[in-house]
Order: structure tokens, then C-alpha cells, then sequence
């Protein structure tokens, strides 16, 4: 039997051919959920889970919307020990950024509840003020499921004000064990799974990476 030269392309051709026409069938689908997608109001983001990227997802979606000219709010529960790049970056923007690091460190540092629930309870009072501003296009609430997973601050207090945010404001919320009432009451829900993690190798937290 006899090769062509040619059967390469032809082969090259007919799987072109099968790819387009997956591509075709998967684009229909597509823009047949984006046609059906009308509505457009402020959403709630949560991040957590144990993997790392909840923060940094966060703080991505800050520079985002910041990137869209949006004026935007963030609250720091619980960390504020230890200064961060997105902190250092984000206070050259103070026309467009409100930031405010209302923790004093992760409570294995702090070890005092009583000062914790005070931070907390502070700290809300920060977020309720940004949740109730018409003109803050997305609030960052860091580490606030942390807040509410120890019980420093009541979570149906904490939805209550988040329901009664402007229509238009996104809120984005992040830390590990989030509760089951906010993950029901959010919009979209990442559960970040932790595979590997540099710190487990004992390489520590680093500028640009963690810090």
C-alpha cells in the first residue's frame, strides 16, 4: 500500500473540520446562557475553603473595579498585624479606596475573645458604613467569615445589612469556613481546595506571594 504524501493534512483537515464543529455546538450553547442572563444588580462573592487565593482573588476584583473607575471600600477583619503589598498599593489610591485594617492578627496570636469580639463588632460598624453608600461600586470584606465562624459578630445581623446594601453595590467576602446561611444568601460561591502549599515544604510567607 502506498502513502500519499498528503495524508498528513488530510488527517490535520478532518480534525480541524470535528474541532470547529464542537466549537460551533459549545458556542451556540454559550451565547444562548449569556442571552438569558438580563439581569443586572450588585452580587455577592464568596470566597473560602482552606486552599490559598481567597484574599487575593478578592483584592483582584478590588483592582478591577477600580479599573472601571468605581469607588470601592475595604474592611480587614482580624488580620492587620502584618502590612500587606495590597494594603501598601492600595493606599496610594485614597480618592477611589477606602481601606481600613480593623484586626490586630489571627487569634492564635491574639488569644483575648473579649478584645476580638470588640475589633469585630468595630469593624462591622466600618463595613455597615460602606454597605450603606450608594456611591462604593464593590465592598471587600477580608476574613470576615473567620469573624463569624468564631462568633464575634451575629451572622443574621450581618445579612440583614448586607440585603439592605445599594442594588448596585457588589460585595466580596472571604475566608475559610464560611456559614452556611451566607454561602445560601450568596450569588456566587469559590471553595478553594488546598493541594499543595510552599509552607508545608517550609518555605515561609513571602513579600508579593503572601505578604
Amino acid at each position: 500500500m502506498t502513502i500519499s504524501e498528503d495524508d498528513g493534512s488530510n488527517n490535520d483537515s478532518g480534525l480541524n473540520e470535528r474541532h470547529r464543529t464542537r466549537m460551533q455546538r459549545k458556542k451556540a450553547v454559550v451565547d444562548a446562557k449569556i442571552a438569558a442572563a438580563t439581569d443586572v444588580r450588585g452580587v455577592l462573592l464568596v470566597n473560602t475553603g482552606n486552599g490559598k487565593g481567597k484574599s487575593s482573588s478578592g483584592f483582584g476584583m478590588v483592582m478591577r473595579a477600580m479599573g472601571h473607575d468605581m469607588h470601592v471600600g475595604v474592611v480587614q477583619f482580624i488580620k492587620g498585624a502584618i502590612p500587606t503589598g495590597e494594603e501598601r498599593f492600595l493606599r496610594r489610591f485614597p480618592e477611589q479606596c477606602e481601606f481600613h485594617v480593623m484586626g490586630e492578627g489571627y487569634t492564635w496570636d491574639t488569644q483575648d475573645r473579649t478584645r476580638d469580639i470588640e475589633k469585630a463588632q468595630a469593624a462591622w460598624a466600618r463595613a455597615r458604613a460602606l454597605l450603606s453608600d450608594p456611591t462604593v461600586g464593590l465592598v471587600l470584606l477580608d476574613e470576615l467569615n473567620i469573624a463569624l465562624k468564631y462568633h464575634y459578630l451575629d451572622v443574621q445581623t450581618v445579612l440583614a445589612d448586607l440585603r439592605a446594601r445599594p442594588p448596585a453595590q457588589h460585595v466580596v467576602i472571604t475566608g475559610r469556613a464560611a456559614p452556611p446561611e451566607l454561602i445560601e444568601a450568596a450569588d456566587t460561591v469559590t471553595d478553594m481546595t488546598l493541594v499543595k502549599h510552599a509552607f508545608s515544604q517550609g518555605i515561609q510567607a513571602q513579600p508579593g506571594v503572601e505578604l
